[in-house]
């Protein structure tokens, strides 16, 4: 909650929790359309439709189908990879 409040400043608890759920609800939305969501410096989220594949049950050995479906997919940006990189 400390980042909360270094990053909002004056606002209340309550109103950064809003602040960031509603960033949040508004990054889904773009996802849910379809859309590919950026962060500058961080990263970004795209939605990946993965096709149907079959796979296989490894208690039982069975071969079973994994049904088509979205997943989400997140890059992380150049500055991210080298800030995690370069702490030791």
């Amino acid at each position: 909650m400390y980042f909360c409040r270094y990053l909002f400043g004056g606002l209340s608890r309550n109103e950064s929790a809003d602040l960031v759920e509603a960033v949040l609800e508004e990054m889904v939305s773009a996802l849910s359309d379809g859309e590919t969501v950026k962060i500058s410096s961080f990263g970004s989220f795209s939605i990946r439709q993965k096709s149907q594949r079959m796979g296989r049950n490894p208690k039982t050995g069975e071969e079973v189908p994994i049904l088509p479906r979205k997943v989400i997919i997140f890059k992380p940006s150049h500055v991210l990879k080298n800030r995690i990189n370069s702490k030791t």
